[in-house]
């Protein structure tokens, strides 16, 4: 059994603040934990813009503080995204975020990340493996 609180990843290498400053996540689980998901608490900041494509995961996403508008960019569709609200990129959909206030959600994605990943040029993580 793991049992982990947010305050202990505070500061740990758990702790990503992405290089954009646009968003910071605490990777509550990783694949390391060999569970077959991960699970991350991820804050993006008001007034920003981030473009994500997780083109090799599925990402659910539950927001449980914050406004944010969701574009789905292959169909220009979009959704204003507010506590209570999930989102599932189940056809890895590219897509874009635009909080109007700080936006705090839970994510899960499959298959997990490892913590090291980082977005590329196209938004992208790579599918990166833990060695057993």
């Amino acid at each position: 059994m793991i049992v982990r609180s947010l305050n202990d990843i505070e500061g740990t290498d758990r702790h990503i603040k992405a290089a954009s400053g646009t968003w910071e996540s605490k990777r509550i689980v990783l694949a390391k934990e060999g569970v077959g998901f991960s699970l991350h608490e991820t804050v993006m900041y008001a007034g920003t813009e981030t473009s994500m494509w997780y083109a090799n995961h599925i990402e659910a996403v539950l927001c449980v503080e914050g406004e944010a508008e969701l574009t789905d960019e292959e169909t220009g569709e979009t959704h204003w995204i507010r506590p209570g609200t999930m989102y599932l990129l189940n056809g890895h959909e590219r897509h874009t975020m635009r909080p109007k206030t700080d936006f705090r959600c839970v994510c899960v994605f499959n298959p997990p990340v490892t913590g090291r990943e980082e977005h590329d040029e196209n938004g992208v993580y790579p599918l990166l493996t833990e060695e057993a």
